[in-house]
């Protein structure tokens, strides 16, 4: 028999010096499924309906001298046929991390693309399971790559940026 004692797992990352990421809370913040044209819409019609998928993540501090942050992973999906809107569904699904010990220029990128790879799975099987029992097939939403996500919206920010300084200049 070994002389090991058990501990959490945050304590054996925090051992072995893992990352400082700790998830403390996911839930549900906001929700709406509508299914206008019940039941109509969930007559088949033989064509592919036209779906549009838009993911948003938003972060905000909670505590100003702690690195406690709520993350917020919005995903909105509006399916239409030819003749009429089939489905429209918004979730607002939230989690609450912390990043002890990591470096200050680092915390913007960890929130802004760990935190949300880390709720989507939860986000995705709510979105699966909402859309089926709604009377619609499951919305298998692909992989989203947060990394390229958060290039892009400091890449907007950047020319946000710039232009209102060029405004400014003229």
């Amino acid at each position: 028999m070994s002389d090991t004692t058990a501990s959490n797992g945050q304590d054996q990352a925090a051992q072995a010096g893992g990352l400082p990421l700790v998830v403390h809370a996911q839930y549900i913040k906001d929700f709406s499924f509508e299914n206008p044209n019940a039941p109509m819409s969930l007559q088949p019609t033989g064509k592919q309906p036209d779906v549009e998928v838009g993911v948003d993540v938003q972060a905000r501090r909670l505590r100003e001298d702690d690195p406690v942050f709520e993350v917020l992973l919005t995903i909105r999906a509006a399916t239409k046929n030819e003749e009429q809107q089939l489905f429209l569904l918004e979730l607002t699904y939230g989690g609450v991390f912390s990043l002890r010990g990591a470096p200050e220029d680092h915390l913007h990128p960890m929130v802004m693309i760990e935190c949300p790879r880390l709720l989507f799975p939860y986000a995705r099987a709510i979105v699966s399971e909402t859309t089926r029992d709604g009377g619609f097939p499951p919305l298998m939403l692909q992989p989203i790559d947060f990394v390229e996500l958060y290039r892009r919206r400091v890449a907007q920010q950047g020319d946000a940026l710039a232009s209102s300084e060029a405004e400014g200049n003229a």
